[in-house]
């Protein structure tokens, strides 16, 4: 399971004559299991997962996954951001398949791995179908499937149901969590970091929630245990509703 921790993380991005804006300060964490990125639009939690994707360097501190520092993409990171990143003029076996065939994975164990997690995601059905077929949530599980193809020890989330309505966002966070349970925690031990704005999600899906305040900029306000999140019927608890007046405090809101 990919350990992720940050040490004093901060960022900032080159202005015009040479001025500099700050963007994350001082961001030191530890993240297992389902952790959430929580904080208003501006704060730096894309920054944050880019960083820790090793897709962009911080200007001070260090990020370690499994005690390694990241100083660049590693193979065993997935990511997975708002429009999916999904190939429009690939089916969804191929999409699926991609990350192997870059690899160069033999044919017959891609075949064997990619028809697995099809049938694993509720997908053995749609393969021959392109994207555009699929409503948003069957997107979301078929970008999921493709980072999981890989058999990755760290998956990152930007938004990943920002996009989808409301039922549909609510079927897919009970489609990760019930993943999560089942096949992840147990069988990939993977770690799972996301971004969200919304307060209910984090609560209802996260094992911790990181709660960032502030623009120009973004201070960790808050680490958030969420131990009683697997209690049965969580989200219709005292627990859960006092967790987010918890959070929503921190956050002014």
């Amino acid at each position: 399971m990919g350990e992720v921790v940050l040490r004093s993380v901060s960022l900032s991005y080159p202005l015009a004559r040479g001025t500099m804006l700050p963007v994350l300060d001082n961001i030191s964490a530890e993240m297992k299991g389902i952790s959430a990125l929580l904080g208003p639009s501006g704060c730096g939690k894309t920054s944050l997962i880019h960083i820790i994707a090793g897709l962009r360097r911080p200007a001070a501190g260090e990020v370690t996954i499994n005690g390694q520092a990241v100083r660049g993409v590693r193979k065993q990171t997935a990511v997975i951001f708002q429009d999916y990143g999904l190939l429009p003029w690939k089916t969804v076996y191929a999409n699926v398949e991609l990350p192997l065939r870059l690899a160069r994975v033999p044919q017959k164990e891609r075949a064997e791995r990619v028809n697995r997690l099809l049938a694993e995601f509720g997908l053995e059905r749609f393969g021959t179908r392109y994207p555009s077929r699929l409503s948003g949530g069957m997107k979301q599980r078929l970008a999921i499937a493709r980072s999981f193809v890989s058999e990755p020890d760290l998956l990152l989330m930007d938004e990943p149901f920002s996009s989808l309505d409301a039922i549909s966002r609510e079927e897919a966070s009970l489609f990760l969590l019930s993943l999560y349970r089942k096949k992840i925690q147990e069988k990939r031990r993977c770690t799972i970091i996301m971004v969200t704005h919304s307060v209910e999600e984090a609560v209802y899906l996260a094992d911790t929630v990181f709660v960032i305040k502030g623009r120009n900029p973004g201070v960790m306000a808050a680490c958030i245990g969420n131990e009683k999140r697997t209690a049965a019927g969580f989200r219709k608890t005292a627990a859960f509703q006092k967790q987010c007046e918890i959070i929503r405090e921190i956050l002014g809101t």
